[in-house]
């Protein structure tokens, strides 16, 4: 038997698939329960009943008040998060993609594009569904906020001495941010790379960046009206200057509110397509003011208050700190190749424990480039096919990519070139083989989604010997140097039989009528020698990444409650009873945030530390794998081998036209056709417009647009 193919599991795949099933339904039953908290938290039922009640049996010395919301709001989400965890490392167990076609999710029936072009990009049923039902939630829960709001406002203006609108402007404003903070629980979910609670929706953090460039514009605009309100309402009371510079020792600190605001309108700004893709570094260092806003933001409102939207935040912490660590780490960059289309693939070394899935992203980091810049790639190896290897490709589109190419191009002493990554990150899964055929269509760089998936399939046609799906990639160039990164299709390990692989390449040069008469720069290899502190690339947190996750979650968490507790029983709360005074409540915010760092830093780094040895172990394997550099440096002449004649007899090319996709695409036959679009923003929304035309019912669309 191959090496590379998993034995069954001693324990059933129905059995895992089962359990599989019942965490996910639990699971999403607590999410659901915690939607409609969130219904019911604007009515009076919840002030006056619930929410009195939960206080009562859960006040103590340890917690005061704020243990209410760390009940109701914490914890179920962080055991969600917990038990998706658990959902993912079953999920290894099974081997579903390996062993016979996937039924599709019964989520997929939803997943055709509704909206192809407009602010919100391509929009699916499903995705148009949870964002009607979203905003429907908001604007419910403003209406209930401000209704119950305004009952008996006319005596609380007389008794203040203020002209009614200015009470009606004030309380406006409160329950605007009351609203937002919806928004803000679900605003850091979509940014967890290594989250365990998207995976349950059937989503990934590559793919739900929408999701949260959609909550961060609902949230600053809520913020920033709720800002609005208040200066508006101090103006007129003629206290403007006095009270934005305000910062009470109990309750609300407005200036701290003030600070949050404007670094999020900072943040917001940077935001706009103008700005974001123009000036990317501008966009992403103005990005990390999210420190600042979330920590004004606490005390602005007060720890109590927060623990509402901080489930989310504090997810995202676990992962930064997780990515912080990894990042620490020289890896072993062994080789390079150059292609004549100015795009570069990097090959690292990696331990033959460490398992990704197609499209996975890899953020990589070269010091000699810019300390300070990370930029995500596809990873277009297969960690099957080369247990020992990870690969990703780099078009030279920014300055960042064509300072690498011409760096590596330009020097044949350079001998060495020292990287850190972060990941990969992807799904935990993947649907390839649950449809009769796929069509992938590609342009420009966005063909390296492709290779990922093409080489996935030739591990499970070629060594697990299983019928795969037919394949059609319609791939569109400028150039004819642009169709060398056909070559990267096949990976350099032996010789593959591919008979078995029904592969089709439509490839169409745009910008040229004929075939280029000019001799192109044959293709490149480098080899870099590593040094002794380079380590090969592994899962942060080992084989088990998963169940150690749930235990960072698990155990931080809990010594984040004890140190709390303690600091709140035996320093806190005997000032505020001995002295009869009240603990300022910006001390007790920052305590908190300071012990849930410190309690997410320690569990973590214990995590890393005793996975560490089990990565040195891996390593050693391996170390010996680049003492030469003929497997790599011979790589022209085994892509002229027995596999690089199959896919040259595959491939037609095409020059001076583009694909006339909407005839390909209804010309394809079968009943469930998988369509995948990758590369620029009008490509995929044509195709997105095909596929949900209604002319043809058997194309199944995604998109896959790496917007980071």
């Amino acid at each position: 038997m191959d090496p590379r193919v998993k034995r069954p599991s001693s324990f059933s795949d129905g059995a895992i698939r089962a359990v599989r099933a019942a965490t996910r339904l639990f699971a999403l039953i607590i999410f659901v329960g915690i939607l409609m908290l969130f219904v019911m938290v604007p009515t009076k039922t919840y002030k006056k009943k619930w929410i009195l009640e939960v206080i009562k049996n859960s006040d103590s010395t340890y917690f005061g008040r704020q243990g209410a919301t760390i009940l109701i709001y914490a914890f179920p989400l962080l055991f969600s998060a917990v038990l998706g965890c658990l959902y993912l490392h079953l999920g290894k167990k099974t081997n579903d993609n390996k062993s016979k076609r996937q039924k599709e999710d019964r989520l997929s029936v939803m997943n055709r594009s509704v909206i192809v072009k407009g602010p919100l990009g391509i929009v699916s049923t499903i995705e148009l569904m949870f964002l009607v039902m979203f905003i429907a939630l908001l604007v419910w829960s403003f209406w209930t906020y401000l209704l119950n709001g305004f009952q008996g406002i006319e005596a609380k203006a007389a008794k203040k001495g203020e002209k009614l609108w200015v009470t009606k402007l004030g309380a406006a404003g409160e329950r605007l941010v009351l609203t937002g903070n919806i928004a803000l629980t679900f605003l850091f979910f979509p940014v967890t790379r290594g989250s365990s609670v998207l995976p349950l929706f059937g989503l990934t953090s590559e793919g739900s960046i929408k999701y949260h460039i959609w909550l961060g514009h609902i949230s600053m605009t809520l913020f920033t009206a709720h800002g609005f309100c208040y200066i508006i309402r101090w103006i007129a009371k003629d206290t403007l200057s006095k009270q934005i510079l305000e910062w009470e020792r109990t309750g609300v600190a407005i200036l701290a509110g003030v600070i949050a605001l404007v670094g999020g309108l900072v943040m917001w700004v940077s935001t706009f397509p103008r700005i974001r893709r123009k000036k990317f570094e501008v966009f992403y260092y103005t990005h990390q003011l999210y420190i600042i806003f979330m920590l004004f933001f606490i005390f602005h409102v007060g720890m109590t208050y927060a623990f509402i939207s901080l489930p989310g935040f504090y997810l995202f912490l676990v992962d930064r700190v997780l990515r912080f660590l990894q990042s620490q780490r020289n890896v072993r960059l062994f080789a390079a190749r150059l292609l004549p289309c100015e795009t570069v693939e990097l090959s690292f070394s990696k331990t033959p424990g460490l398992q990704y899935s197609p499209m996975s992203i890899m953020f990589v980091n070269l010091p000699s480039i810019s300390k300070l810049q990370w930029h995500p790639f596809t990873v277009t190896s297969n960690s099957n096919l080369e247990q020992d290897k990870l690969s990703v490709v780099i078009k030279g589109d920014g300055s960042w990519s064509k300072r690498l190419y011409q760096m590596l191009s330009s020097s044949s002493s350079l001998d060495h070139l020292e990287a850190s990554i972060e990941g990969p990150y992807g799904s935990a899964s993947t649907n390839f083989l649950g449809h009769e055929k796929l069509v992938m269509v590609s342009g420009g760089s966005g063909i390296t989604p492709f290779i990922s998936i093409i080489r996935e399939l030739i591990f499970t046609s070629c060594v697990l010997k299983i019928k795969t799906p037919k394949i059609l990639l319609i791939a569109s160039f400028k150039s004819s140097s642009d169709l060398t990164t056909l070559d990267l299709i096949l990976p350099i390990s032996g010789l593959l039989d591919l008979s078995g692989l029904q592969l089709q390449i439509e490839a169409y040069v745009t910008g040229e009528i004929e075939p280029a008469t000019k001799n192109f720069k044959p293709l490149q290899g480098l080899w870099f020698k590593p040094k002794a502190t380079d380590e090969p690339v592994s899962a942060i947190l080992g084989p088990n990444s998963w169940l150690w996750l749930a235990a960072i979650i698990s155990s931080s968490f809990v010594i984040f409650l004890v140190s709390m507790g303690l600091l709140t029983r035996y320093y806190i709360y005997p000032i505020n009873h001995n002295t009869g005074g009240n603990y300022p409540s910006s001390a007790q915010s920052a305590f908190s945030v300071l012990l849930m760092c410190l309690s997410i830093a320690m569990a973590a780094s214990g995590a890393v530390l005793w996975n560490k040895k089990q990565n040195t172990k891996e390593a050693k394997q391996v170390q010996n794998m680049e003492s030469s550099p003929a497997a790599f440096c011979n790589a022209d002449r085994e892509l002229e081998s027995l596999p690089r004649q199959s896919l040259v007899e595959s491939m037609k090319l095409h020059y001076g036209q583009r694909p006339d996709l909407k005839r390909m695409l209804l010309e394809c036959n079968g009943k469930n056709i998988g369509v995948l679009a990758s590369g620029p923003k009008k490509l995929r929304h044509e195709v997105a417009t095909i596929c949900s035309s209604g002319l043809a019912n058997n194309l199944h669309f995604r998109s896959i647009s790496f917007n980071w």
